[in-house]
């Protein structure tokens, strides 16, 4: 898939702005952030860009902010080389967790490792949402669980599912590359109870599952959590994320609605990894 890449410098920056605009500019279709020093990168589909749907989102804001911005096609056999010039570094995560690509040369030691080849799917690790979710998974015992991968990415959430005793793991995503990638890093890993499923929650059947994650927008999040709880195990978890604080209340609301018990979350620079029991 060929990709747009934007580049926002925002004067004068404030770093509400930028997780206010990045917010916004997932409503239109952009699904991948990278943070700079005074604003942001954003990744499109290049068949979903419009130029003119962008300066929309902005123009709200140009009375006190100017924008300076970049414009760059990124061709579908490029994202790699992209990835490993600007943004894929190795990284830590719960001082147990290393998230490296086969690339990389120098790294620490680290009780568990993964190595996830990048490209466009969404899940290095370096996302908010994706980091917040592996110090969920690092905290508990997955030891014979059954696992659905919502919105599964580079699919690094079951890859370290596994590496923590996952029986079983089901990874879903809409996008090809994601599909391709989760299978691709799966055996890059050595691991080999990945299922992985190119669609979204329409495939989920009579499957039950222990322990659910879904990083997804929050609108998709509404939709689909019915289907969610209907595979969900009495008793089991369900990890949201890829929404912000300011939605809590919406998605708590949904879920309670649901017969779902409120766990807690976990809160990073906005972004929320949200936890749900469902009642035995």
């Amino acid at each position: 898939m060929d990709y747009q890449k934007i580049s926002i410098q925002i004067t004068p920056f404030q770093e509400w702005l930028r997780d206010v605009l990045n917010a916004q500019l997932a409503e239109i279709g952009f699904d991948s952030f990278v943070e700079t020093e005074t604003g942001f990168d954003a990744f499109i589909p290049a068949t979903s860009y419009s130029e003119e749907s962008l300066n929309e989102v902005l123009e709200d804001f140009s009375g006190d902010f100017s924008f300076e911005i970049q414009s760059e096609f990124i061709a579908d056999q490029n994202w790699n080389k992209e990835w490993e010039k600007n943004y894929f570094k190795p990284l830590m995560i719960g001082g147990e967790c290393l998230i490296r690509a086969p690339f990389h040369t120098e790294y620490p030691e680290a009780k568990y490792e993964i190595v996830i080849e990048p490209n466009m799917a969404f899940g290095t690790g370096n996302h908010e949402t994706t980091a917040s979710i592996i110090a969920l998974i690092l905290q508990n015992d997955l030891t014979g669980k059954t696992i659905l991968d919502m919105g599964c990415g580079t699919g690094i959430l079951g890859i370290l599912a596994s590496m923590k005793g996952a029986r079983q793991i089901t990874a879903i995503d809409i996008d090809k590359w994601s599909y391709e990638g989760t299978r691709e890093n799966a055996a890059l890993n050595n691991i080999t109870n990945i299922n992985a499923k190119q669609g979204d929650a329409g495939l989920l059947g009579n499957e039950k599952f222990d322990l659910i994650f879904a990083n997804i927008h929050k609108n998709v999040l509404l939709n689909d959590m019915e289907a969610y709880n209907a595979v969900l195990n009495a008793g089991g978890t369900l990890i949201m994320s890829g929404f912000y604080t300011e939605d809590i209340k919406d998605i708590r609301t949904k879920a309670e609605s649901l017969g779902m018990k409120d766990a807690g979350f976990v809160e990073k620079n906005n972004w929320v990894a949200h936890s749900f029991i469902k009642k035995d």
